[in-house]
């Protein structure tokens, strides 16, 4: 308690700091795998991806941020077994903050995309299990989420398959390929318009002040995008083709079709990877606010400043701008060959399993509902089609990221102790 006392406001900068650091971190590595599949497909330069992340993962985090805070933040250890020493809760927060931060950069810099999600909750872990005891983690709710990393990527690679495999059938292996995308693509613009919105709606849109009944926030999306499939009828239905031209130059039509669908998905994934990730970030550094501002007292629902979230959203902007083509290249073009048409049944089946879970409030792995995403849509086209070699390096880089982030809070914490001791 007299370390809180003594050096409550440097204790909230040095969090702030290592908190910054790790939103640089998930921006680096995160919103690379985020944006990847988009990148991959060339349906955006880098510098666009950049932009659209600017925008849509700033506008994620701060305004539907914070449900999946609170579970990152109290959800992982019993916040009552540090009612006596809350110094120590306060100070393995910000061990693995730093942690997490140093590994995901560690990681991005080699082009590995590893999960920040298993980052932090490992690093977490760590620091209580050497300070408390095993008993100050809720292992109940570490299992649950442990389940998550193996459904979500399921859920994500059933959709995305079953996405990809309804393209096929409606579009590509048809007569005329041209004719019924410009049928049917407005259907998946307002499919793509309505995940993103309900979550907005529903959740973001309270942060500011607007709140809504569950009737009016779906009828507001269906309306919003019924505009969106409706402005992207319009525009198809401008576009010029030659009637002449082989079956090779109509398909290559349509994935320009399914191109402007991936810049659309890739706003979508932005906006659910920012409302969701940031927690990975925040969350800690929320806790360590709070504890401070209580003077030591331990909240379970303490109220998050208004300086966290977009601090953790600025961070995640400049991680991506700095640090995430390596990423980037092995997501979009390096588990199997992606089109526009692919990489949307990818994205928009993963923006959809997130935007739940973030509505849900549990904490999931961007990382693996995207590849698990990615792989749906390989496993369209056979087993052939996915490089298994990428795969495997993919999984053993998962496998190593829960036991590092562990290690380096673990020594973290116990330099952070004789400095402050």
């Amino acid at each position: 308690m007299d370390i809180i006392a003594n050096y409550g406001t440097t204790l909230v900068l040095v969090a702030a700091l290592f908190g910054f650091l790790m939103a640089w971190g998930i921006g680096a590595n995160d919103v690379a795998n985020a944006m990847g599949t988009s990148v991959g497909t060339k349906s955006l330069t880098i510098r666009q991806a950049i932009i659209i992340a600017m925008i849509f993962e700033f506008a994620g985090a701060y305004l539907a941020g914070g449900e999946v805070t609170a579970t990152i933040r109290s959800g992982i250890i019993d916040s009552n077994a540090f009612a006596d020493t809350p110094d120590l809760l306060v100070l393995g927060m910000i061990a693995s903050l730093l942690a997490a931060g140093l590994w995901l950069i560690l990681a991005s810099y080699f082009g590995w995309p590893v999960s920040t999600t298993h980052s932090i909750i490992g690093a977490i872990v760590g620091f209580a299990v050497v300070s408390i005891g095993p008993e100050a983690v809720q292992w109940n709710k570490f299992g649950g989420i442990v389940g998550s990393w193996i459904i979500t990527p399921a859920i994500s690679g059933i959709i995305a398959y079953f996405m990809f495999i309804s393209v096929q059938k409606l579009i590509f292996n048809t007569d005329n390929p041209l004719d019924n995308a410009k049928r049917y693509v407005p259907f998946y613009m307002f499919l793509t318009s309505l995940v993103i919105c309900l979550v907005t709606i529903k959740k973001g849109l309270t942060h500011v002040g607007l709140h809504l009944s569950n009737g009016e926030g779906a009828l507001l999306s269906v309306a919003i995008s019924i505009a969106v499939a409706f402005a992207g009828w319009i525009y198809i239905r401008g576009q010029q083709y030659n009637p002449k031209d082989d079956s090779k130059m109509h398909f290559a039509n349509v994935e320009k079709v399914f191109g402007i669908l991936m810049i659309i998905t890739a706003c979508a994934m932005a906006f659910a990877h920012g409302s969701n990730d940031v927690a990975n970030a925040i969350g800690p550094l929320s806790a360590v606010a709070s504890i401070v501002a209580a003077g030591g007292e331990i909240g379970g629902n303490s109220h998050i400043a208004w300086w966290i979230l977009p601090l953790g959203g600025i961070g995640i902007v400049i991680g991506l701008a700095t640090m995430g083509e390596k990423v980037m290249a092995t997501v979009g073009t390096g588990i199997t060959h992606l089109t526009p048409s692919r990489g949307f049944a990818a994205q928009l089946a993963t923006a959809a399993t997130v935007v739940i879970a973030s509505g849900t409030g549990l904490p999931i792995s961007t990382t693996q509902t995207l590849v698990g995403a990615v792989m749906g849509v390989g496993l369209a086209r056979g087993i052939a089609a996915l490089n298994l070699g990428v795969l495997r390096n993919i999984v053993v880089s998962w496998v190593i990221t829960l036991p590092a982030g562990a290690i380096l809070a673990i020594a973290i914490f116990y330099v952070l102790q004789a400095c402050f001791s």
